[in-house]
């Protein structure tokens, strides 16, 4: 019966594990990227009064 203490790894496997992980979590910071990029445009398009009603100003825009 084999448990963590003595199970090898086969060659080469850390490096492949470790460059899927890379590409996920780039793909992740992409997509986080992009729906706030979305956010940002579609903020950007309300008048004053329409951020003001959601409790936001201009200068909340730029920090998001």
């Amino acid at each position: 019966m084999a448990n963590a203490s003595n199970v090898i790894a086969p060659a080469g496997s850390v490096a492949v594990l470790r460059a899927v992980d890379f590409f996920f979590n780039l793909r992740t910071a992409l997509v986080e990227w992009n729906e706030a990029r979305i956010t940002r445009n579609a903020l950007s398009n309300l008048t004053a009064a329409q951020l003001d009603d959601i409790g936001l100003t201009r200068a909340d825009i730029e920090a998001l």
